[in-house]
């Protein structure tokens, strides 16, 4: 075995062919057995990658959301306590920031303000003090069923390309019906594809991975890019 299919947290990794990782990731989801990405699902704890392909970073997301706290309070534990992901937020950002790439986190997360983020304010990429960009897409532009409101984070020594930035209603939800009726409400898709990244998106998130540090890739088509 030579030094490039040297096991890596467990996992065979060929390092001679591996161009991006994706960090935080479903063990049965799209990443994985993507060619060029190297998957790191929960048994590989992606708080440990160190380097050196840039990456596209999708943290957990639970205890950072609008019902983290609701849930505190039913159901305590510090387990539940919003903000507790085990600092799986940080590592993603500082793999970010270090190696090139993108951090995926849905609209209003509040671990945004509590890493320093500045919040998207309008249509289109945004520059932060820190060097990176952010934004506000709508993954409903690239497949999905629902609205799913996402905010990325993107570091690279190149700027990101344009994003689909139309935002089409969905015809179905996420969570909890509203409220207010019938007419206010949508049918509510199930877990797994409330969760799932469109292949459209996830292969735009890759692309803007390589775009970190490749000033010739650009957006939209599949991946790896043919040129």
């Amino acid at each position: 075995m030579t030094a490039s299919e040297a096991p890596l947290a467990g996992v065979r990794v060929d390092r001679r062919v591996m161009r991006l990782a994706a960090l935080f990731v479903q063990p049965d989801g799209c990443y994985v057995g993507l060619p060029g990405v190297d998957a790191w699902p929960e048994h590989r704890d992606a708080r440990l990658y160190a380097g050196p392909w840039p990456v596209v970073a999708h943290p957990p997301c639970q205890l950072w959301g609008a019902m983290a706290n609701v849930n505190y309070a039913r159901w305590g534990g510090e387990h539940n306590r919003p903000g507790n992901d085990g600092g799986c937020f940080a590592a993603a950002l500082e793999s970010v920031r270090r190696f090139g790439g993108v951090l995926e986190h849905p609209a209003k997360t509040k671990a945004w303000a509590a890493h320093g983020l500045a919040q998207p304010t309008a249509i289109g990429w945004q520059r932060t003090i820190d060097g990176g960009w952010v934004c506000e897409v709508w993954q409903s532009a690239y497949g999905h069923r629902a609205n799913k409101a996402t905010w990325l984070y993107y570091h690279g020594t190149n700027p990101p390309f344009e994003l689909r930035w139309e935002r089409p209603k969905g015809t179905h939800q996420i969570g909890f019906h509203d409220q207010r009726g019938k007419t206010a409400n949508k049918p509510t898709l199930g877990k797994r594809e409330a969760n799932a990244t469109p292949i459209e998106f996830r292969d735009e998130l890759l692309r803007l991975a390589l775009k970190a540090h490749n000033a010739k890739v650009s957006g939209g088509g599949t991946f790896p890019p043919s040129a």
